[in-house]
C-alpha cells in the first residue's frame, strides 16, 4: 500500500532538491560586491523621491477587487457559449439566473458609489 505513494514521495524530494539546489547555487556562485547603487530601489531609471510607504485610498483597492470579481464572473460566459446548443432551455435559464445575480451585484455596487472616482 505504501508503494502507491512512492511516486509522490519521489516528486516531492525532486521538487525540494531543485528548489533548494537553485537557491544554494545562486548564493554560492553569485557575485557579492554590494554597493550603494545596488542597494537603492529601482524606479524605472529615476532617482526615488520620498518614502515607499505612501498610503493609497481604500477606494483604489475596492475598485481593483471589484474588477477582479466581475472579470472572473465574465469568464464563465465562455464555456457556456461553447456548449450552448447542448444545454437547450435549461442552460439558457441558468445563464439568465446567473446574469440576473450578476446585474443585481453590479447595480448594488453602483448605487453604493463604489465605482465613483471622486
Amino acid at each position: 500500500m505504501l508503494s502507491d505513494y512512492l511516486p509522490i514521495l519521489i516528486m516531492l524530494v525532486a521538487a525540494s532538491a531543485i528548489g533548494i539546489g537553485g537557491a544554494v547555487i545562486s548564493w554560492v556562485a553569485g557575485p557579492k560586491q554590494p554597493s550603494a547603487n545596488k542597494a537603492m530601489a529601482y524606479e524605472s531609471g529615476m532617482i526615488p523621491v520620498g518614502t515607499a510607504r505612501i498610503r493609497f485610498p481604500v477606494k483604489f483597492y475596492l475598485v481593483a477587487m471589484l474588477f477582479i470579481i466581475f472579470d472572473v464572473e465574465i469568464v464563465f460566459f465562455y464555456p457556456w457559449a461553447v456548449v450552448y446548443k447542448q444545454l437547450h432551455l435549461f442552460g439558457f435559464v441558468e445563464m439568465l439566473v446567473f446574469i440576473g445575480v450578476f446585474a443585481v451585484g453590479y447595480i448594488y455596487i453602483w448605487k453604493k458609489g463604489a465605482l465613483d472616482w471622486k
